[in-house]
């Protein structure tokens, strides 16, 4: 018998990956309202330092949990890398310094196309530890499609926080950390903590890519405010809807309408405010 000639596409080349590991929390002396001594877990924030090809990019405060998937994510969203395949590896390593400092060197194929360009000018954001933002603010917004079918339903929304609610978190030992989470209806995909919220959707940024997970029918969930550098980074990623516990800026909002994404604020137990795209939220009988 005559075998059809089958051509297979070759499977992609991930990028390798360091697992670096650093603990998330540390124990400190403190005096409570009574004048009595007792001991509290406070978040580890760390200073990473970024390289690309050995050329120093920017330093990030961070609290560390994936911080290889944070450096993925942060170099997508930024434009400054376009294909998975062009990152060979990003290695971390949290014991450069004396007090703690780490950092994170990622090898390219042929190094970063523009670089110097592409970062030479830097809008310093409002993220906690000071999110950076390569580049024109506004610049990537035009090409900004969002799938037009995207919707929540009421049901899956207040399913989702439910579901962050029992979340065991760093947040609830510690505090001072701001979460992000990632949903396909009610189902919790992927979580994440760090010190700053762009830090930790930026994270989730660089999971979706080493998963190859498409963005059609996925939430954004954090427990921080939806600035204007939030939601454009969850457009970037092609998620229509965003969700978050607390509320949203004017050039959030601003952002938000123009490129019809679902901005959900307030919403804590069954209470909420859709503050855009109201028609991406589905109110079952």
């Amino acid at each position: 018998m005559r075998r059809a000639n089958l051509r297979y596409k070759p499977r992609m080349t991930l990028p390798r990956l360091t697992n670096a590991q650093a603990p998330l929390t540390q124990e400190v002396s403190v005096l409570n309202e009574r004048g009595e001594g007792e001991t509290l877990s406070i978040p580890a924030e760390r200073a990473l330092t970024v390289y690309v090809d050995k050329t120093e990019l920017l330093t990030v405060m961070t609290l560390g949990t994936s911080p290889e998937l944070l450096v993925l994510g942060w170099l997508r969203n930024q434009r400054l890398v376009e294909q998975l395949e062009e990152v060979v590896s990003i290695t971390v390593d949290w014991d450069c310094g004396e007090h703690g400092e780490g950092a994170a060197a990622v090898a390219t194929r042929g190094g970063l196309r523009d670089l110097e360009a592409k970062t030479a000018k830097k809008t310093v954001t409002t993220g906690c530890g000071q999110g950076s933002v390569y580049g024109g603010l506004m610049d990537a917004l035009d090409g900004v499609r969002l799938d037009e079918a995207a919707q929540l339903k009421k049901s899956d929304l207040l399913g989702l926080l439910d579901a962050v609610r029992r979340q065991e978190t760093t947040y609830k030992s510690a505090g001072s950390v701001h979460g992000c989470a990632l949903f396909e209806g009610p189902k919790l995909l992927f979580f994440v903590e760090d010190v700053g919220r762009h830090n930790a959707i930026d994270t989730i940024a660089g999971w979706m890519w080493m998963q190859g997970l498409a963005s059609a029918n996925k939430v954004l969930y954090t427990t921080g405010r939806l600035t204007s550098e939030m939601v454009m980074k969850a457009a970037q990623m092609g998620v229509a809807v965003v969700v978050s516990r607390s509320g949203i800026t004017a050039m959030g909002h601003e952002i938000a309408q123009k490129l019809g994404v679902c901005a959900i604020g307030r919403a804590i137990n069954s209470r909420f405010v859709v503050y855009s795209a109201a028609n991406r939220l589905k109110f079952e009988a």
